[in-house]
């Protein structure tokens, strides 16, 4: 049973009501056939057009968003790769809060050859801390200082709102404390925005295009996409905002090896276009399915002795197992992880998210109730029989050594990782 992936199994629960009209409306059925041939690399006028509008509306954005300032990738993660080589050199660094959606690494090296720069983040609250996990700008601050005196030069801060695996969202305040400080050290700011409309609870949640003033705009590039929010990761659609001219003009120039087909910018205008199916059925069935879900995985984990980090946002929680650990190293971790696998239960350990704490994983819960009720019966038995095991000597290791990329002769990063890291190669996190 897979709970380890970070999407819908088939499609959104509430997307099927849609499907048939997706498929038999006379405005989606027909295409025009300039729809077949090669389009704008930027993505369709018509289509960056729509998403504006939509942007707009769901992201109470500031004003009104400019289609010039759109261009449309097969996924964020091309957005994430053209971005790392337009911002940046080979050998330069970027500030990303850890733990942190994995994937990012690779994506960022592929192209533009940048390492991460992790800002640690603790479970331990402390008095200037209100929960734990809490990023601060003095912990911006250190890791910034820190990377410098290793000689990395740090060009950008990259920000996920709603956080992936935490599920936390940014106050506002927090917010415009990240982006002062970027301005400050004259940081680009890539805002991963991709389960902005996964929110549920009372928080609010404040995307960075609606903010009324920023520190530094041409620096702030937005990203967003539908494999998330509206259950479509295999449609492959990202989308980048930015207002900076010279960025933009670059990342075209890339972004026509990571086009869409016109035929799904053509479908997916269309489904933006219909507000009232939007507004009155998808997003408040979607919302209220995925609290209910959240609340039963949650209350099961409790029933089985593993609290939860509180989140209002993503397809997911994030889990303390470490009492069930063998001993507090990730050697223990990923051993509890493996037997999860044998007894057919996937899930992502926080080693696959460069957590600097061993023992927390996350479990995914956008997923039918009976699954998510298996899953929580399967866990039991399995960490019962496993407590009953024998406890082995494991080799301790510190988070530095584990967490950190590891690096070749030159000091670079390298794609070569430790053989507990191996173990992790066949599971894809999202």
């Amino acid at each position: 049973m897979n709970i380890g992936l970070s999407q819908f199994p088939g499609e959104a629960p509430a997307l099927r009501a849609r499907k048939p009209l997706l498929l038999t409306r006379p405005d989606m059925n027909y295409l025009e056939p300039h729809l077949f041939q090669y389009s704008d690399t930027q993505g369709t006028r018509s289509f960056r057009e729509e998403i504006a509008k939509f942007l707009t509306d769901y992201a109470r954005a500031a004003k009104a968003l400019n289609p010039e300032h759109i261009t449309v990738m097969n996924g964020c993660c091309a957005v994430f790769a053209t971005l790392s080589i337009v911002l940046c050199d080979p050998g330069d660094g970027y500030l990303i809060p850890a733990p942190y959606y994995g994937g990012i690494n690779s994506k960022t090296w592929l192209y533009g050859g940048i390492q991460p720069v992790h800002v640690p983040l603790s479970s331990e609250v402390t008095d200037e801390e209100g929960h734990p996990f809490q990023l601060t700008v003095e912990k911006l601050e250190a890791a910034l200082q820190s990377a410098k005196k290793q000689g990395i030069r740090v060009r950008a801060l990259i920000l996920i709102n709603p956080h992936n695996p935490l599920g936390d969202i940014y106050p506002a305040q927090l917010l415009k404390e990240c982006l002062e400080f970027a301005h400050r050290y004259e940081l680009h700011v890539i805002m991963d925005e991709i389960y902005m409309l996964s929110v549920y609870d009372d928080t609010t949640f404040t995307s960075v295009l609606s903010l009324d003033c920023l520190p530094n705009p041409e620096r702030t590039h937005f990203m967003w996409g539908f494999s998330k929010d509206f259950g479509m990761s295999g449609i492959r659609v990202g989308v980048l905002y930015t207002r900076n001219h010279e960025i933009r003009k670059a990342v075209n120039q890339l972004a026509v090896f990571h086009s869409c087909p016109g035929p799904v910018q053509h479908v997916l205008s269309q489904f933006l276009r219909d507000r009232d199916w939007l507004d009155n059925v998808f997003f408040p069935t979607n919302k209220k399915r995925l609290k209910e879900a959240q609340n039963i995985l949650v209350d099961g984990l409790a029933d089985v002795g593993i609290p939860v980090l509180k989140s209002s946002g993503g397809l997911y929680v994030w889990a303390d197992f470490r009492k069930f650990l063998k001993s507090q190293t990730f050697e223990a971790e990923l051993e509890l992880w493996q037997k999860l696998l044998d007894k057919k239960l996937l899930i992502s350990p926080g080693k696959a998210f460069y957590c600097y704490e061993p023992g927390w994983f996350r479990l995914v819960f956008s997923d039918s109730v009976d699954k998510i009720y298996l899953c929580i019966q399967r866990l039991e038995q399995m960490l019962h029989s496993y407590a009953a095991e024998p406890v082995t000597n494991n080799t301790s290791s510190t988070a530095d050594d584990l967490c950190n990329p590891e690096k070749d002769a030159s000091g670079k990063p390298s794609n070569t990782r430790g053989k507990d890291v191996s173990q992790l190669k066949n599971i894809l996190v999202y």
